[in-house]
């Protein structure tokens, strides 16, 4: 077992016996389990050639899920694939600040909305299981550019994220671990900004998240969440804080349950559909009317900053599971 660097190091000098690794399992089978095509890896279930998982280098973002050939994901018309802008759609993920830090005395401050974690590069280093096919990424300052590197503490932070990605028969698990190797303490932020596909927003309920503390970026009110279920009739921008990880986020229609949201070590679900008037505003949301077709829960570690000291580590991850019954987890008499 290697630590920090060590461990991105020691990964990226097995890179190539992980990928032949995953090439001699494909040999194999009937089904490539892992394929790296330079600027994407792909990733196929060996149960079913029709699920499978794609993730872009640039940000490490997954921009498709499919399960048993149906998308899971929404991943807009207009995004950009070619590294010149974050990624609309799909999983974004955020770090080491979410939206733009308003606070000018933080380090965080100069950075964009965001942070940097969406339009890097992130390094590939490898299959590590067969079945589930499990891969994993890495970002660490080698693979930021300078000038983002120097917008946060003035390039002082030292960083190691590790992101795992494994997909299963009707789930995919998306883990990050972050790493302090550095001599200087720092605070970071950080979200799986994930973009769920419906089939209209107007059927479409989030459930248990009533009674939780939430911040309205809209309202910028927080106030205790009195709704049974999360509706979606106008824009809508909400971070639910500090809700227990045991309570499991389900988008429904129709009574069926499209996806099931489960955290680990994410206290807060930022939930967001940006409505008429917002999509029009961004250039790369295509189309226009694509927001009746998305809706994004974000788990995530939001609301307040993870702390971490030389030598420490952090870790979250996302469970995202197909169908099932409705689990009411909360009072909703």
């Amino acid at each position: 077992m290697y630590n920090g660097r060590t461990l991105v190091h020691e990964r990226t000098l097995n890179k190539q016996l992980l990928v032949v690794f995953g090439k001699k399992y494909s040999q194999s089978s009937k089904i490539m389990a892992v394929e790296d095509n330079d600027s994407q890896v792909v990733l196929t279930h060996p149960s079913n050639p029709e699920t499978s998982v794609t993730i872009l280098k640039y940000g490490a973002n997954v921009i498709s899920w499919k399960n048993k050939g149906t998308e899971l994901l929404w991943l807009s018309e207009g995004a950009k694939l070619d590294g010149s802008k974050p990624v609309r759609g799909g999983i974004p993920l955020v770090f080491p600040v979410f939206g733009k830090q308003k606070n000018e005395s933080h380090p965080t401050f100069p950075l964009p909305q965001h942070g940097f974690a969406r339009n890097s590069t992130w390094e590939f280093l490898g299959q590590t299981t067969a079945n589930p096919p499990t891969v994993q990424f890495a970002l660490s300052p080698e693979q930021v550019s300078s000038e983002s590197l120097q917008l946060w503490g003035k390039g002082k932070y030292d960083f190691t994220l590790i992101l795992t990605i494994s997909l299963e028969e009707e789930k995919l698990t998306t883990s990050i671990e972050v790493e302090n190797p550095g001599a200087e303490e720092f605070e970071f932020n950080w979200l799986f900004h994930t973009y769920f596909r419906v089939p209209d927003i107007t059927d479409t309920l989030v459930n248990n998240l009533i009674d939780q503390k939430c911040f309205d970026q809209l309202l910028a009110e927080e106030y205790v969440e009195k709704s049974p279920v999360v509706s979606f009739h106008e824009e809508f921008d909400r971070v639910y804080k500090k809700v227990d990880t045991s309570k499991i986020f389900q988008i429904i229609e129709f009574g069926k349950v499209l996806v099931n949201v489960e955290r680990v070590n994410l206290p807060d679900a930022v939930v967001w559909n940006p409505w008429i008037k917002k999509s029009d505003g961004m250039a790369d949301f295509l189309p226009k009317t694509g927001y009746l077709n998305m809706v994004c829960v974000e788990p995530g570690h939001v609301s307040d900053f993870v702390t971490l000291k030389k030598g420490e580590k952090w870790s979250g991850s996302q469970v995202l599971t197909v169908g099932g019954e409705i689990k009411v987890q909360t009072n909703i008499y």
